[in-house]
């Protein structure tokens, strides 16, 4: 069975996201989705781990191949103590490529076992990210087009009373 997992922070969850999730279960027998915590976004969270899980696992039950998990260390290590060979990371533009290369560098030299597969963001996707969908919420637009529907309510309560 080929596994792979596909890290973030999704904060919240973007329709960018499901795209790659999606796909990526096409390609392997089982995806996890991994939930993270970015030590460069801490200060602007807006959904504690265990709700990004919870809206994540509405948002994929239509996958039978995918599965929700949350670590709070090595992307590297995460894989190891579950044998996991593939790590999926979505690209939306150039930008994203050089970070997420270092990354990709790293986690092979901490787990040789580990391949980086990039997937290139869907056309109707490449703007899309998670600072763009909060930003639009909390200015009072409309994400309907940028989040599952599984979690636009939760989006929209999160962000209220924070705009005067």
């Amino acid at each position: 069975m080929t596994m792979a997992v596909c890290p973030g922070s999704f904060d919240p969850i973007t329709n960018g996201h499901i795209d790659v999730i999606q796909r990526s279960a096409q390609i392997f027998d089982k995806v996890i989705v991994l939930v993270m915590d970015n030590y460069r976004k801490r200060a602007n969270q807006t959904f504690t781990a265990e709700e990004r899980v919870e809206l994540i696992e509405k948002s994929t039950r239509h996958l039978n191949n995918v599965a929700v998990d949350e670590y709070d260390g090595l992307l590297a290590q995460y894989c190891e103590n579950n044998s996991i060979n593939v790590i999926i990371k979505g690209l939306r533009a150039v930008s994203d490529y050089e970070d997420e290369f270092q990354q990709a560098l790293t986690n092979s030299v901490l787990n040789p076992d580990v391949e980086t597969v990039f997937m290139a963001a869907s056309s109707d996707n490449m703007f899309l990210s998670s600072s763009v969908v909060r930003q639009v919420c909390e200015l009072g637009g409309d994400i309907s087009a940028f989040v599952p529907p599984e979690i636009l309510d939760a989006e929209m309560a999160s962000n209220k009373g924070k705009i005067d």
